[in-house]
């Protein structure tokens, strides 16, 4: 299989990409010598539907995300993580706010309270 990390995505067209996704899927089922039948079955779909995925017709992103669970390849969706990064200002903010040191506890006057005879 070719090695998709040095492709230039942004040329490709959305037919070339959706081939060589399809192309993807067919490369792994096959490694793992699994035939459609077997792998349209574990994966709730049809037979008719991978073929059409694999030849990178159009298909749902369901039925891509079913396929791949089942081939064990989910992890291609590591790329699509958003890490959520705080402003630098923000985190200054929230850095002033934390406490350096404890405040020491203020003692109840239970003596006081005893003398007040009701």
């Amino acid at each position: 299989m070719n090695d998709l990390s040095d492709n230039n995505w942004n040329s490709m067209s959305d037919d070339y990409i959706a081939r060589q996704i399809g192309a993807f899927v067919k490369h792994y089922r096959l490694e793992q010598n699994r035939t459609q039948t077997e792998l349209a079955k574990d994966a709730g779909i049809s037979r008719s539907t991978l073929s059409l995925l694999e030849r990178g017709e159009v298909v749902t992103i369901a039925t891509l995300i079913q396929t791949l669970r089942v081939l064990d390849l989910l992890h291609v969706f590591d790329k699509f993580t958003v890490n959520q990064q705080q402003s630098p200002l923000l985190l200054a903010k929230a850095e002033k706010k934390k406490k350096n040191r404890a405040t020491p506890q203020k003692k109840i006057e239970t003596e006081a309270n005893e003398d007040i005879d009701w």
